[in-house]
């Protein structure tokens, strides 16, 4: 069987995986993201590359700006060195193998799409409440890209149109990690920074006033769900990131959805909305399935 090597490109460190068709992992491990210039990124993946040279591919998944049919990065995220060029035929050029890229949000839906919660949909979106607001709108059983590569970008969505010039009331300042501690500050009235696994512990145990703050978070994730719905008329949303492996998370999200979606005469059908099967490995495998695709 063909195996393809895989990257996920981030901030910090480059994960990458041997892998089939499958998804099967032969082999995985990381290392550091070059931070200083494109050469140095070249070369970290040429290096990869030439410790697995029996490999048939390699599918690469990163942040910022992508056209996945080309490969080609107007933006590369936190790599503000990677502006305007066709990577994937430059490190075609280096490999010799064909190369696939795609923006990381959009790599993370196509791993549900492929393989995991919404493998058998039509239409539909992925919400990863990470650091920001990772986004990706899901069309005739395709991931979105949008005639400018765009489209389901929803971090910057604004949420208060009282101060539409403030970058304060964008949706990653409310729903993404910080925004989830400054909930939980607030009402249990501290600047204690806690984890996002001591708040959920302080919830599941029944403190009322994080169970307030928690609930909060979720009622401002669900109106904009509810948002994404009435424009696009989802079946399923699938929630990502790492506190979408808690239970009440999707719990709170439901309930508040119900609540908004029985208030308001809503022109759309309510979708379905579900957990992310892929947290850790969902870059990893959607790149693959991208790049098999």
């Amino acid at each position: 069987m063909k195996k393809y090597l895989v990257l996920d490109v981030g901030g910090s460190a480059i994960k990458y995986a041997v892998m089939d068709a499958e998804k099967n992992i032969y082999e995985r491990g990381k290392v550091p993201t070059p931070l200083d210039c494109l050469d140095s990124f070249v070369n970290s993946v040429q290096s990869l590359y030439n410790t697995y040279s029996d490999v048939s591919g390699i599918a690469m998944s990163m942040p910022g700006r992508i056209d996945p049919n080309k490969g080609y990065c107007y933006t590369g995220g936190a790599l503000t060195y990677i502006h305007d060029i066709n990577m994937a035929e430059l490190l075609s050029e280096h490999c010799g193998v064909r190369v696939t890229i795609g923006n990381d949000a959009k790599c993370a839906a196509n791993a549900e799409l492929g393989f995991g919660s919404l493998r058998d949909i039509q239409d539909g979106a992925v919400v990863i409440l990470g650091t920001a607001i990772g986004g990706a709108l899901i069309k005739d059983h395709k991931v979105l890209s949008g005639c400018r590569f765009g489209a389901g970008e929803f971090s910057n969505i604004i949420t208060d149109y009282h101060k539409p010039f403030n970058g304060d009331t964008s949706w990653y300042a409310s729903n993404g990690i910080n925004g989830l501690l400054l909930h939980i500050q607030e009402a249990l009235e501290t600047e204690e920074n806690y984890t996002g696994e001591e708040i959920f512990e302080m919830a599941n145990n029944g403190n009322e006033a994080v169970l307030k703050g928690l609930n909060q978070f979720c009622l401002e994730t669900a109106v904009q769900i509810y948002n994404i719905n009435q424009i696009f008329d989802c079946e399923k949303v699938a929630i990502g990131g790492g506190i979408s492996a808690q239970p009440l998370l999707l719990e709170l999200i439901k309930k508040n959805f119900d609540e908004i979606y029985n208030s308001c005469y809503a022109s759309t059908l309510p979708p379905e909305i579900v957990v992310c099967e892929y947290r850790n490995d969902a870059n990893l495998i959607g790149a693959l399935y991208q790049h098999l695709n």
